[in-house]
């Protein structure tokens, strides 16, 4: 075989480096990040894991009601299981904090306070309802990664109803990351905005952060008299170690918004939660008695 001339070979070199050096745009980006979470949810049914969370409902600087929790998440087909295995609350009842280690349904669920009569009813009960609502509808889903499912644009199914663009690459957590801003579709209507951050070599989230891709609008605010400003969240990722590779998992979710309903109720809620303690099985899970498997605070 004859050798190529020097000049075609020079510019084979150069047209290969620079087809190397190109970055690939966002839709590319993404596509292979929903491919890699479609993956990553169906490998997370094989692992458990705890979820300590906290959770406040403020009035202005005072703390209303406080629930920090320690949960064993056992993903299942369709979602997750979650089992609270520890529960430290207090609750602001005629200006004293009552604590409590139980849901309000549990067997034997009380409060304590020794220096007042307690009775717990009005706002003091809303805020407890709150903070356990909020905790439920945002970590007890049909996700198996214990985060609200449907709060970040990454899946395949989610990410139709959106739009991306490539801002440029980073640095992150030790990571180099192609940074990401993605928006809502349809203009009408409510989405998330907001950037993802994601690993070059993985093709991962690393973080992501959204807020609403719209305000409420002035006439449903004043009609009803309901408003979230601020409402948004941040997750960061970690992979776990897999004999088949790296399993990408949100270690951290937290957020922070302001709620303001029928005009004279207003709080500011504050979660935050993080995943820890992974353990992989392939075997069908138990769920063992709480008292079995307390998991201290750290």
């Amino acid at each position: 075989m004859r050798p190529l001339p020097l000049t075609l070979a020079l510019a084979l070199l150069i047209s290969h480096a620079f087809a190397q050096q190109t970055p690939p745009d966002a839709a590319s980006i993404m596509a292979r990040v929903a491919s890699n979470q479609d993956q990553s949810e169906s490998e997370r049914l094989h692992y458990l894991y705890i979820q300590h969370a906290r959770v406040i409902s403020r009035k202005g600087k005072t703390v209303r009601c406080e629930e920090i929790t320690d949960s064993r998440i056992t993903p299942t087909t369709t979602g997750s299981h979650q089992q609270i295995v520890k529960l430290d609350g207090r609750l602001l009842v005629k200006g004293k904090y009552v604590t409590y280690t139980q849901m309000p349904n549990e067997k034997n669920a009380s409060t304590k306070e020794e220096d007042v009569n307690v009775t717990i009813s009005g706002d003091d009960e809303t805020d407890r309802e709150l903070v356990e609502n909020m905790r439920k509808n945002l970590t007890e889903t049909k996700s198996k990664d214990g985060i609200g499912s449907g709060l970040f644009p990454l899946t395949s199914k989610s990410q139709a109803g959106y739009d991306f663009q490539l801002l440029g690459r980073e640095r992150i957590n030790n990571r180099d990351v192609f940074h990401i801003a993605f928006t809502y579709k349809d203009k009408s209507d409510f989405g998330w905005k907001g950037d993802a951050y994601i690993d070059t070599t993985a093709y991962q989230p690393v973080v992501v952060r959204t807020t609403m891709s719209r305000k409420v609008p002035f006439a449903v605010r004043t009609f009803l008299g309901t408003n979230v400003p601020g409402l948004g969240f941040t997750v960061i990722y970690a992979p776990q170690p897999s004999p088949s590779g790296d399993i990408w998992f949100p270690i951290s979710f937290g957020t922070e918004f302001k709620l303001k309903v029928l005009f004279f109720f207003s709080r500011e809620i504050i979660l935050s939660a993080e995943n820890k303690n992974f353990e992989q099985t392939h075997v069908t899970s138990t769920i063992l008695p709480a008292e079995a498997s307390a998991i201290p605070h750290p």
